[in-house]
Formats: C-alpha cells, structure tokens, sequence
C-alpha cells in the first residue's frame, strides 16, 4: 500500500477513535495510537524466516512506519485543530444531512478530505475526494462511498485555488 493511502487510513483510525472517546492528552493519545498499530503490524508480519534484513532495528520504526506518521499526523491534527470549521463546511454543504446522524466513518473521512481541500495547498482537490470515495467504501459501505463523493464535490466547487499548487 502506498504510504499516503496508508497514512490517510491510519488518521481515519484515529479520528474515529477520538470522535467515540476524545482522549484528555492528544499527544499520549497519538503516542498510544502509533503503539498499537506497531504492535498490530508485528502480529500480523510474523514470519519464521525473514528474507530480508530490517530497515531500522526493531524496537524503532522502519523508514515506511515513519513515512506514514509523518504525513498523518499533521492531518490528525489539523483535522482536530480546525473541526469546527469543517463541521461548518459540511453542515452547509449535506443537504438533508445531520452531522451527528452520519456514520462515525463517513463523517471522518470527510473531515480529513475537507481539512486536506482547505489547508494542503500540495494535494489536488480530486486527489483527497478520490482517496475519501475509497476509504470510506473500505471502512463503511459502498453508498457511503457515493454520500462522500457528492459532498465533497459540492465542496470542490467552492473552493478557488488551481487544483495542483507548489509543495511546500
């Protein structure tokens, strides 16, 4: 898996987790998250007889596990950070749609996207609604899927910036 994707899927993780049960410590709760999922990945790549030399020792992370919490957790935290916001973008913007009655998984997926289309000038709009359509039909449903797309373009539409920008 690419590790953008990886790490988008990671935020929608976290976001999720944070919307069910806001930690009182972000960053112990960001430190945790990483935790976890580093011991999720080691159950699951167990293999006798490893093929190739690690790329780090294996207390600390690989190059690619570095990579993905890189480019997640400043989304996370923007994400948080600007919630409100957000929230306020996709009330105006879902039609006939309570924020609070929309799937814990779609209403995160389209924070993130938001977040990305408003603050990361380096990502194409069609880049973070394309990656939301996905995720969301990977974690919910496949009308969830269609639900994230028609919000999010009604949202690109409002939007006035070139759709590439420089990398900062």
């Amino acid at each position: 898996m690419r590790p953008r994707r990886e790490a988008r899927e990671k935020a929608i993780q976290f976001l999720f987790q944070h919307d069910i049960n806001p930690p009182a410590n972000l960053t112990e709760a960001l430190n945790r998250f990483w935790a976890s999922q580093k011991s999720a990945e080691a159950e699951t790549k167990r293999d006798p007889a490893p093929t190739a030399e690690p790329e780090v020792s294996e207390d600390g992370p690989t190059t690619e596990e570095s990579a993905v919490r890189l480019f997640a957790d400043p989304l996370i935290t923007g994400v948080l950070e600007s919630r409100e916001t957000i929230d306020g973008v996709i009330k105006k913007h879902a039609r006939n749609w309570d924020i609070n009655r929309m799937a814990v998984v779609d209403r995160n997926v389209l924070r993130l996207a938001i977040y990305e289309m408003l603050n990361r000038d380096d990502i194409p709009p069609i880049v973070s609604i394309n990656e939301a359509v996905d995720i969301s039909k990977r974690f919910s449903t496949e009308d969830s899927g269609r639900f994230v797309n028609g919000i999010l373009d009604r949202i690109k539409q409002d939007i006035m910036r070139p759709a590439r920008g420089n990398k900062p």
